[in-house]
């Protein structure tokens, strides 16, 4: 799977997906990764009111979310700040670039952000000739095999420890051939090195931001690294990019969706490093930026404000809906062909790009609810994906054959009395049929499940016919 796979590829995706060994070994990572969220939770009696607590300060902010980003914008200009707004990403990206130039920046280091790879950040800048430098670990190296993150907060999840070494003798040419990179702590060293002196180099320093507080115009960001704080304190300019439903009013409220955000990610209290930052160096600071700009990114996100897809921009960027679906467990994240995979992200992407790019991903579900179960914002994910099918579908966007099968089936499910007969009749035709194996290795228009199992022979009474025996219904 590469960086050129685009959403409107998504099954050629996932044939690619399937057929990647290094995707088998994804499941104990996922698996790890809801283990400790389950203990998390259970550690903490109040988790479920938390969530509710969560959501509801979200929906609030939504609601005000005109009256918020301007109290954000006042708080964090009166703090010496600069907030830039922008409509799209090519506004979002000429503000940061033009912000870049008027210091000759020549080298930047970044943060992890997800909407800075929404937004093509780091293409821009290289169009314009200046370096940017991913220094979350992860983002360091799938930015060295030009690869998209594949998860939001383990972007390195799909790849092996060999990817890495291989990841770095490529890039990292001016150290010795023959040094040894067979453990995770030298590799991890050897990064330290090199993203060091980039730090130390860089002449802007960009962050996206996990929270801005109405409140007090701070923006705040939550890492494990501590190359985020780095991001910000290092360089003589910091800018934070942000999508404009980050705001909430208060830091009590940030401090209510903090509780959920960490357990819910990876099963920690609380993250390692949760940083607020508002404004430039004041006099008598022993360190930060001389300036410091918030650029606000819209892109997309006021047009869903109105629409059924609202609940959407509650997300906080978790993964937690990730590490919960067996169709991402399956196929990993690079076969969504975008930015953001998972359930959250065949629910985003064709809100963001349109259906017709992005609608396909609504069919990588099985809606088994657990998506929304795991969600500490209470997303009502597979109501969400049923939408986008729909509107797939209404739009004949959905291959003929699925919509011809579809179409069947409802032409039956409109008629009680046919639909019963019919599968009366197909149910004793396979149970006769497959009575000998009791089971069917291949059957028409069921390929697609027993080219990998077998499916078994009908057996005993249908539940139609148990339940209107039980319920004392006329058959």
């Amino acid at each position: 799977m590469t960086a050129a796979a685009t959403p409107s590829r998504f099954r050629e995706n996932i044939a690619a997906a399937l057929g990647d060994e290094r995707l088998r070994g994804l499941s104990p990572h996922v698996q790890s990764l809801i283990a400790a969220r389950a203990e998390a939770a259970a550690r903490l009696p109040e988790f479920e009111a938390l969530r509710d607590s969560a959501r509801a300060i979200k929906d609030h902010a939504l609601a005000h979310l005109d009256l918020y980003l301007e109290a954000f914008e006042r708080k964090a200009t009166e703090a010496g700040g600069q907030v830039h707004y922008a409509r799209d990403a090519a506004e979002a990206t000429a503000t940061i670039v033009d912000l870049c130039k008027a210091h000759g920046a020549k080298t930047v280091v970044k943060g992890k952000s997800m909407v800075s790879e929404e937004i093509g950040l780091n293409a821009a800048l290289d169009r314009a000739g200046i370096a940017a430098v991913e220094t979350d670990l992860g983002e360091y190296v799938v930015q060295l095999r030009e690869e998209r993150p594949s998860h939001i907060i383990a972007p390195a999840i799909h790849l092996t420890r060999k990817d890495y070494e291989a990841a770095f003798r490529r890039a990292h040419r001016d150290l010795p051939a023959d040094r040894d990179l067979s453990q995770p702590e030298r590799l991890l060293a050897e990064a330290r090195a090199i993203l060091r002196a980039k730090f130390l180099a860089a002449d802007v320093g960009i962050t996206g931001a996990n929270f801005l507080v109405a409140e007090t115009g701070a923006a705040i960001v939550v890492t494990n690294e501590g190359n985020g704080d780095l991001c910000q304190v290092l360089p003589k300019v910091h800018i934070v990019v942000a999508s404009i439903e980050k705001v909430v009013p208060t830091l009590n409220d940030v401090a209510q969706i903090l509780r959920v955000l960490a357990r819910s990610a990876t099963g920690q209290g609380m993250a390692v490093y949760t940083t607020a930052a508002v404004g430039p160096r004041r006099p008598g600071d022993p360190d930060g930026p001389e300036e410091w700009h918030v650029v606000l990114v819209d892109n997309g996100r006021s047009a869903m404000l109105g629409g059924p897809f609202r609940d959407m921009l509650r997300c906080i960027r978790c993964g937690a809906c990730m590490n919960h679906c067996p169709v991402y467990e399956t196929i990993g994240g690079l076969a969504y062909g975008w930015i953001y995979a998972g359930p959250m992200g065949a629910v985003l992407t064709p809100s963001l790009i349109g259906v017709a790019e992005g609608g396909a991903l609504a069919t990588a579900s099985t809606l088994c609810g657990r998506c929304e179960a795991a969600c500490p914002m209470r997303i009502p994910l597979p109501a969400l994906l049923r939408q986008w099918r729909e509107r797939a579908f209404a739009r004949a966007l959905t291959p003929a054959g699925e919509r011809f099968a579809l179409g069947l089936w409802a032409f039956f499910a409109k008629r009680p009395a046919l639909y019963r007969l019919t599968t009366g009749l197909a149910t004793r035709a396979l149970a006769l049929v497959g009575r000998a194996r009791g089971r069917f290795s291949w059957l028409p228009f069921a390929s697609g499940w027993t080219r990998s199992r077998d499916l078994a022979a009908p057996q005993g009474a249908t539940f139609q016919s148990r339940w209107r025996a039980k319920s004392g219904r006329v058959k």
